[in-house]
């Protein structure tokens, strides 16, 4: 019998595992993503949440607080599902992003976007950070978009002056678009974004496609400002994110602070560009 239970808790072991495995592709990320999903809906968000998550992982509830923390106390929850629509891998294989679409189902139905950023630790992903924005029902189901890596590359060795060059290049970036903030406003973006870039933002559908958010941003925003609170790139080169606070001032007269993420990718011509972004609404 011992033997037995031992075999079971050993498959059990494995299989958990293999769900996170990471071996450096946008498919593995997306299996992850699936049965961290499917394990809410079975098993509830405490045990999903603290199952997936990063050690040093947060999760903006609304402002952000250590996910292992916040979910070890959180009210559990077997109503929430969520499907994946856009992610990516680095080329080293070492940090990804997924978002999509969530739902909580209850007497009346909530919707929204959201992301998560996942990194690979020990052959595993795990999320370090995972925030949603509340919107309507989506008026439509999004077309995905989902791309393996052109390669695989990561240096045998970084030290730590090198990681800190990595990480003062995307701060850098970020500063540069906040400085043309106080030119341009919001159009300052355009130069930021690739083509197909989303953005997903409360109470309003995904906007896909560069001149999409364009357009929105100069219905919508008078003036907005950053204050990043961090920033971090792969080891590859080819994909970094950054998060904080955005100051927002409506053309209606409203100001409003969000917490934001955004994902950046290096483009052939080594600029950086924006291809997603969220934000929610930040507690003051």
């Amino acid at each position: 019998m011992k033997k037995i239970i031992a075999t079971v808790l050993a498959t059990a072991l494995s299989i958990g595992l293999y769900a996170q495995k990471a071996d450096g592709t946008t498919k593995s990320l997306l299996n992850a993503e699936k049965s961290f999903a499917e394990s809410a809906a079975k098993n509830g968000t405490k045990e999903s949440f603290l199952k997936y998550a990063a050690a040093d992982g947060l999760v903006f509830r609304p402002n952000p607080v250590n996910a292992k923390t916040f979910y070890t106390t959180a009210p559990d929850m077997k109503n929430l599902t969520w499907t994946a629509d856009f992610a990516r891998v680095a080329r080293s294989g070492d940090l990804g992003f997924t978002s999509g679409s969530y739902t909580v189902n209850g007497d009346q139905k909530s919707y929204g976007h959201y992301l998560s950023i996942w990194r690979a630790n020990d052959g595993k992903w795990e999320f370090i950070l995972d925030l949603g924005a509340e919107t309507n029902k989506p008026l439509a189901k999004k077309a995905t978009n989902f791309k393996e890596p052109k390669d695989h590359y990561s240096p045998k060795f970084v030290s730590d002056k090198e990681l800190k060059s990595h990480r003062d290049i995307i701060y850098t970036t970020e500063k540069t678009l906040n400085t043309m903030f106080k030119t341009y406003g919001a159009s300052a973006f355009a130069g930021f974004l690739t083509e197909d870039s989303q953005l997903m933002f409360p109470g309003t559908d995904l906007l896909v496609g560069k001149e999409n958010i364009i357009a929105f941003n100069n219905r919508m925003i008078d003036k907005i400002s950053l204050k990043t609170t961090s920033a971090d790139k792969s080891l590859g080169g080819d994909l970094a994110y950054t998060y904080g606070v955005a100051t927002i001032d409506y053309k209606a007269d409203l100001r409003e602070s969000f917490h934001y993420v955004f994902i950046w990718e290096r483009q052939a011509d080594f600029s950086w560009n924006i291809i997603n972004q969220i934000y929610t609404l930040a507690d003051r």
